[in-house]
């Protein structure tokens, strides 16, 4: 295999040590490295990076999107609102077992949130 599997997932934002604060807290995990040009997560095993914008992007699109597993999709949705997040899309079943929602972080990135119990890692 060439490609060994998702790496980092890195997010622009104009305000570094807000989006810190508020990732710290969305995702109850404070961060492995700080630098005022790149802020990094380690999300159960998985690297969530976050950079400053020099020129801040207005509009910025949905058109890829990461989603992070968790255990209850309705209550990190509401929660993740409750800490300032945007609805991108509400929460629903996909097929199966699996559901998904999608919000806008305060800086207007787009974060997934999926439950998936057939989703093995190898």
């Amino acid at each position: 295999m060439r490609f060994l599997g998702l790496r980092t997932l890195a997010l622009y934002v104009d305000d570094l040590k807000a989006a810190t604060e508020w990732y710290t807290e969305a995702f109850e995990t404070e961060p492995y490295f700080k630098e005022p040009f790149y802020v990094g997560f380690n999300i159960a095993g998985y690297e969530l990076g976050l950079m400053p914008e020099e020129n801040p992007i207005k509009n910025k699109t949905s058109n890829a999107l990461t989603y992070w597993g968790v255990e209850d999709v309705e209550s990190e949705f509401q929660r993740l609102l409750d800490l300032g997040a945007k609805p991108l899309g509400k929460p629903q079943n996909v097929g199966g077992p699996i559901v998904v929602a999608e919000v806008k972080d305060p800086w207007d990135n787009a974060i997934g949130i999926i439950y998936n119990p057939v989703f093995k890692l190898p």
